[in-house]
């Protein structure tokens, strides 16, 4: 299968394919996409190429290849810090340190950097991209390569993803969901800008809703005051962020239920659902509650009173 594993982007994988037949891998790649548009999955495979044992590479069944698809090779190392937004300046100087030794088991050494540098880690890096050992091999994955530097680019092999068009998605998404319609299927690729993880994603936000977000469906759609009420009283004693990310949820939900009024398709079969049975000023009404109770939240009101104010005013 090899770098036929990444969907679409024909011309990027027949050119890997050319470079890697030839023993032309090149010792730094630049991997920029938006998210879910397959930026680890290419890195990876490019890590596999780089260590594979097998004739035509990356063959994916060599020990080494499992490996690195699994996340398990000593020699393909993801530099990331999930404390951060970034990758501190100091992991990046210890990684450079690192190249110097010798891999354990494979023929090359692979760093992934998924995660963003700022201006520093970059200036720190640039110094063993300059003068790299034969062995190392760096990718760097962003979602707008303009935010990398101009001295660490013109360094770089670039390769930059495509979106996927329908014929090639929405086999994918079908296979992942083949319970879902063809209308929430079509919406999540709309969505999505032709991104199979973004469509992924979406599909999943879908299908899935906690019991507080269940209460809320029942009382706008069936005007289940009760069941809102239920929902609301449960999450007064919630974190801060938890409530956010629900209340979130919910201002999606009413959006796509607006979008679903004015005629267009949306993902979501409660927001569907929804549309049928409130009229627009109502559902406009709603959301710019949620979205109040949304600016509440992050101005440090506690959540008891926000949940006690939509309970009135959503009832």
């Amino acid at each position: 299968m090899g770098f036929d594993k990444l969907l679409g982007n024909h011309r990027l994988r027949e050119n890997l394919k050319n470079s890697v037949s030839r023993g032309k891998l090149s010792h730094f790649y630049l991997i920029s996409g938006p998210r879910g548009s397959g930026k680890k999955t290419l890195a990876r495979l490019i890590g596999a190429a780089a260590v594979c044992q097998g004739e035509r590479k990356p063959c994916l069944t060599c020990d080494h290849c499992r490996k690195v698809m699994a996340d398990t090779h000593p020699d393909f190392i993801t530099v990331v810090d999930p404390e951060h937004k970034e990758v501190p300046v100091k992991m990046v100087r210890a990684y450079r340190e690192d190249i110097f030794i010798r891999p354990n088991e494979a023929e090359k050494k692979v760093y992934m950097f998924p995660q963003e540098l700022r201006n520093e880690g970059y200036n720190a890096l640039l110094k063993v991209l300059e003068e790299p050992p034969s062995y190392g091999v760096f990718m760097l994955l962003t979602d707008n390569p303009e935010k990398i530097l101009p001295t660490i680019r013109s360094r770089c092999t670039e390769l930059n993803l495509l979106p996927l068009n329908a014929s090639e998605l929405l086999p994918r998404l079908r296979q992942a969901y083949p319970q879902a319609d063809e209308e929430t299927l079509a919406a999540a690729l709309d969505r999505s800008g032709g991104y199979l993880g973004q469509a992924l994603e979406l599909m999943n936000q879908g299908m899935e809703a906690d019991s507080q977000t269940k209460g809320f469906l029942a009382g706008m759609t069936h005007r289940d005051t009760m069941a809102l009420l239920q929902a609301l009283l449960s999450m007064e004693k919630w974190k801060r962020e938890q409530f956010l990310s629900t209340m979130n949820r919910w201002a999606e939900i009413l959006q796509q239920a607006l979008i679903c009024r004015s005629g267009s398709k949306v993902l979501s079969e409660a927001a569907r659902q929804m549309s049928s049975q409130r009229s627009g000023q109502e559902l406009l009404e709603a959301h710019r509650c949620i979205q109040k109770a949304i600016e509440y939240t992050q101005g440090n009101v506690s959540v008891a009173a926000i949940c006690g104010w939509l309970s009135w005013v959503l009832r």
